[in-house]
């Protein structure tokens, strides 16, 4: 008799470590898909697809202003926005964008848009100034489709 409830002790304790091995098991599991998922949803949703960014974008075409370095500019502009709302925002003030980038570029002699870098501080500035102006949404990005400098 005694083997027998040693041996149905032991039994016991066998059963209660594979249970506690089981749900250790599963709750690591269960973390490792809660993370992946969480993980796939955030990637997905930082990088907005070529569609979304086209249906919340709105074209400047192209304009001509003189610059303070008494030459001319012919450029024209795709300004990303964070949604239909924030484009259709945009696009009833179009006047005031275009104000916006006439004011800018009087200021600016062809040297300062010279390279990259000169193009990028342009971008920004307008970025910058157009968000202060919207209300229901922000400008992400400020694109130039198309310069010339005379």
């Amino acid at each position: 008799m005694e083997t027998e409830a040693k041996s149905g002790k032991s039994s016991n304790k066998l059963l209660t470590i594979m249970f506690v091995i089981m749900t250790v098991i599963l709750l690591i599991g269960t973390t490792a898909v809660i993370i992946i998922l969480k993980s796939s949803k955030e990637g997905s949703a930082g990088a907005p697809s070529i569609d979304e960014v086209i249906e919340s974008s709105v074209d400047i075409p192209e304009m001509t202003t003189n610059l303070a370095s008494d030459e001319y500019i012919r450029i024209s502009f795709k300004i990303q926005t964070d949604s239909k709302k924030a484009k259709e925002e945009l696009t009833k003030r179009d006047f005031q964008a275009k104000n916006i980038i006439i004011e800018e570029l009087s200021e600016m002699k062809s040297q300062d848009l010279k390279g990259k870098k000169g193009k990028e501080q342009l971008t920004s500035q307008l970025k910058d100034q157009l968000n202060e102006i919207m209300q229901d949404g922000k400008v992400l990005d400020v694109y130039i489709t198309s310069y010339i400098i005379q």
